[in-house]
């Protein structure tokens, strides 16, 4: 939520040789480009531009690449999804995060670790992937249909509408269900079991496809985790509405719901 802050935590404690990944400006398009792959506060940029990136940093498609963040995978996954998005399946997310990493006692150290942009630049070449985002059309046309179930991961006031503390119009979807974010964790942070989060997921779908599920939030970032509990959880990947309720809520001919 505060981009500033976040690059400081980072510069005075991270995992030895962890780089710094910027949510708003290496993971999202806020430029005035045409080409962005969704809208809402954080554009996802086109998988090409998103691949030249990759690429220019030095990751190959032999790279295994770990994210982390202590915010409970609600920005890392960010960048997990994103991976994938390009057809990079050698991504993973650390397990509680920083402050698991800090109870083991792994190493940490202050300061920059830049990304290695100018040093190693191959070319990356995008591949077919399962995870796929969803564009404000589909999900304009699930709510007509119920031919998806959409899956909110804000937390339940802003869902109900109560309160709205950083988007223009409160409320949600319609027909829309509720899971915030931070119920897919345990009270230290780590996943639930992939066997609890399945019964969790089974009892809020009641019996709907999990194969069409399509998970939102408020501008594409914490709707990740829902994502990433499916996949632990053994349901196939789900798509993604990157534009969420702040591209939704910006167009006043799209229906609202409250309560």
């Amino acid at each position: 939520m505060n981009p500033p802050a976040a690059r400081a935590a980072y510069e005075q404690q991270h995992i030895a040789g962890a780089a710094y990944i910027d949510l708003d400006v290496d993971l999202s398009d806020k430029t005035d480009a045409v080409d962005k792959a969704s809208g809402g506060r954080h554009p996802l940029p086109s998988r090409e531009k998103f691949a030249a990136w990759v690429g220019a940093v030095g990751v190959t498609a032999q790279t295994q690449v770990v994210v982390y963040d202590r915010n409970g995978c609600n920005y890392c996954g960010r960048a997990w999804w994103m991976l994938h998005w390009l057809g990079h399946e050698r991504v993973a997310v650390l397990d509680g995060g920083l402050q698991a990493w800090l109870a083991s006692g792994g190493e940490t150290e202050s300061g920059s670790n830049p990304l290695q942009k100018d040093f190693f630049k191959p070319k990356y070449h995008l591949a077919r992937t399962e995870y796929a985002q969803a564009a404000i059309e589909s999900v304009a046309n699930s709510c007509q249909t119920a031919s998806h179930t959409i899956i909110d991961a804000r937390a339940a006031a802003r869902f109900r509408g109560e309160q709205e503390p950083i988007d223009p119009i409160a409320g949600h979807i319609p027909g829309a269900l509720n899971r915030p974010f931070s119920m897919n964790l345990t009270p230290d942070g780590l996943f639930k079991t992939p066997d609890q989060l399945k019964s969790e997921f089974d009892a809020l779908l009641g019996g709907r496809d999990p194969s069409r599920v399509i998970h939102h939030c408020g501008s594409g970032v914490s709707a990740v985790p829902n994502l990433l509990a499916m996949v632990i959880a053994g349901y196939p990947p789900s798509q993604l509405f990157a534009g969420s309720w702040s591209q939704w809520c910006e167009n006043p001919d799209l229906p609202v719901a409250r309560g």
